[in-house]
């Protein structure tokens, strides 16, 4: 049975949509509020998504591009007036499949969702043929590369928990993406949860939800987590941070397949998929017992470990590209490659923030780029930082002047910044100046 959410500030036109897609054998959610709407699409896998263009608090716009990073999967359709129908164009290119101007019948409407559903049959085939560009780009070249995409390989077609441990910024979440997209649930939810700024109080309802009335802010129901999972994966991210109470909740709800809402006394079957990630060690937690060892062998039937970058050299640049590409793309810049010192700078710095430094760096390296290539001028100083050795090999026929040219370049003529770089005191750094005549 196909899903679809209908979301209109017009409750009239909702509710009349509602019982006519019901009558259709549809399962039918109805939102008046876009706001709402986005939460809704957040929680729950839909197949269709019906949405009005303009709306108070959030236009269809904004729900296409929620929707189009939540699930992917799931088609779009925007209802608009006439008068609207050069922006319903326009949504085309954020990702919706069509547009139906108002006013409509119910046929017109019935007849366009089945389209849509079509649609989606016919690229989630083309998908199971191509590979996409965020597997291209994770799967890297390097020796340990290759090893990590033999594992999701292997490890994806099953119904295993999957237990993820690598340092943070290693890309632990894109891992557990790449699983369930190669897995027979790539069509269902992928739920991702962030266990840390969980409280210890809300806990039980962010998991398996909540009734009307179960105590105090709990104005309407809401599903829990295991519940928006249902026939697809649950991933939870930094699982070592759950407190002991909800540890022993979370290995009934997998042991038992069954979760019970805060406040109810019926309990609902749900079938998910458990991928977990850390930077904790937790074989080390649960020995001293801030973890459960039943839980932790639940959990960890079958272990990924991501490689931080700094062990991953030869993959550096690789990654470094991709992220120019993508930081272009976002910019609307044209930046085309690494000067040979920023290059070198890439491949030799320690990267304690793994893939999400690099990220940010190069995104904040192409803003300030000048021109078609990335200078040491826009890599943050603390990559090279009080390490005059660490540039020499590039400039080894480089005189004592042409180095205190380079570094004050580097410094934007910063004088107190190129004595840092240079390693020397800032007096020394303008009686050079003034010897070299610079």
């Amino acid at each position: 049975m196909n899903s679809i959410l209908i979301v209109d500030d017009d409750a009239t036109l909702c509710l009349m949509l509602k019982n006519f897609f019901e009558k259709k054998d549809f399962r039918v959610a109805t939102s008046f509020s876009s706001v709402e709407a986005k939460k809704m699409i957040q929680l729950k896998f839909y197949d269709v998504v019906l949405t009005d263009l303009r709306m108070p608090e959030v236009c269809g716009m904004e729900i296409i591009s929620h929707v189009k990073q939540i699930t992917p999967n799931t088609e779009v359709v925007i209802m608009t007036s006439y008068a609207d129908v050069p922006s319903a164009i326009k949504s085309i290119k954020l990702g919706a499949y069509d547009f139906i101007p108002k006013p409509f019948g119910p046929d017109e409407v019935l007849d366009i969702v089945n389209k849509a559903l079509s649609h989606k049959k016919s690229v989630v085939k083309t998908k199971m043929k191509v590979s996409s560009g965020i597997h291209d780009y994770y799967q890297g070249k390097g020796k340990l590369s290759q090893q990590l995409l033999k594992y999701i390989d292997l490890i994806a077609p099953t119904l295993m928990s999957v237990l993820i441990v690598g340092e943070s910024g290693t890309g632990k979440e894109i891992i557990a993406k790449m699983i369930h997209e190669k897995s027979d649930r790539s069509q269902k939810p992928f739920v991702a949860v962030d266990c840390g700024s969980i409280s210890k109080t809300l806990a039980l309802s962010e998991f398996f939800g909540h009734e009307k009335g179960a105590f105090t802010g709990a104005i309407t129901d809401k599903i829990g987590h295991f519940e928006a999972a249902n026939g697809g994966v649950l991933f939870l991210d930094e699982v070592g941070n759950l407190n002991h109470s909800t540890q022993v909740q979370l290995l009934r709800a997998l042991q038992e397949r069954k979760v019970k809402p805060v406040g109810s006394n019926r309990e609902v079957s749900v079938d998910v998929r458990i991928i977990v990630a850390t930077n904790d060690n937790l074989n080390e937690s649960q020995q001293i017992g801030t973890f459960r060892e039943d839980l932790y062998h639940r959990l960890n039937e079958f272990q990924i470990s991501v490689p931080p970058l700094r062990e991953r050299r030869t993959d550096i640049m690789h990654f470094a590209k991709f992220f120019l590409n993508m930081a272009n793309n976002s910019l609307g810049k044209s930046v085309l490659a690494f000067d040979k010192s920023a290059e070198y700078v890439l491949k030799n710095y320690t990267w304690p923030g793994n893939l999400r430094e690099m990220k940010n760096a190069i995104q904040r390296a192409t803003l300030l780029a000048k021109s078609e290539v990335i200078t040491l001028n826009e890599l943050p100083t603390s990559f090279y930082e009080n390490t005059q050795e660490y540039l020499n090999p590039l400039f080894e026929s480089e005189g004592e002047g042409e180095r205190i040219k380079r570094m004050l370049n580097i410094a934007d003529n910063n004088k107190s910044k190129a004595a840092r770089l240079l390693n020397i005191d800032r007096k020394t750094l303008y009686r050079k100046i003034k010897i070299y005549n610079i």
